[in-house]
């Protein structure tokens, strides 16, 4: 199991860009950290995720 934004997830053996292909988020406005450390874009479909990862998500927003 993993921990994505607090919540667990079986999501291991997927990449990083396989589990967010089954999510609603906007890639083109995320940042990926893994165990407290960013994720480049570029690695997405190469990172794999491991049994005890913690992951957080964060979407940004823009505003005025």
């Amino acid at each position: 199991m993993i921990k994505i934004n607090g919540t667990e997830v079986n999501a291991a053996g997927k990449t990083v860009g396989e589990y967010l292909a089954s999510t609603n988020f906007d890639i083109s406005r995320i940042a990926v950290e893994r165990n407290g450390v960013l994720v480049p874009k570029s690695t997405f479909g190469e990172t794999v995720l491991k049994d005890g990862d913690c992951i957080e998500i964060v979407s940004f927003v823009g505003g005025g």
